[in-house]
């Protein structure tokens, strides 16, 4: 069953607006969703945390710009929440967040702190880290704005 957030009013009309969106079919959606769930569950693996199964009842689709999934561990009954798209992947314990909704400000906080580490550390930033940092915050600030429309999350509420 396809599990599909609509991205309702927010001021992402110049980046969800794009042909891209507009022109994504069913077959479209779903290999995006595909590419995504890999993305995530090969960097999950890259960390050492191997997936028994994926929550889908769990799981956010708002294509083409994010996923935020929830995993099961092999193994333990530990859960991991996951995000992947047009963002940087990462993960983090789920019992950090109880929805996808409080995961996906997990990580916007999270992309943040990183940045303002990378920023403000010991040592000044090189140019590769201060783009690294810049990124970490368009994202945040971005995705942000998602987390308090409470439109989108109305199975949530």
């Amino acid at each position: 069953m396809r599990k599909n957030v609509s991205l309702g009013f927010l001021n992402f009309v110049e980046i969800i607006m794009t042909e891209q969106y507009q022109a994504m079919t069913e077959e479209q959606h779903n290999e995006w969703v595909r590419e995504k769930f890999q993305a995530a569950n090969a960097f999950l693996a890259q960390h050492g945390v191997l997936t028994e199964r994926v929550l889908t009842k769990d799981s956010r689709y708002m294509a083409p710009l994010v996923a935020i999934w929830k995993f099961s561990i092999q193994g333990v009954t530990d859960k991991v929440w996951a995000v992947s798209g047009e963002v940087p992947t990462d993960y983090m314990d789920a019992s950090a967040a109880a929805t996808p909704r409080d995961a996906l400000r997990y990580f916007c906080y999270r992309w943040q702190q990183k940045a303002d580490m990378i920023l403000n550390g010991d040592t000044p930033p090189d140019a590769q880290q201060k783009a690294i940092a810049e990124e970490f915050i368009k994202n945040a600030e971005r995705l942000y704005p998602l987390t308090e429309n409470n439109a989108m999350w109305e199975e949530e509420v």
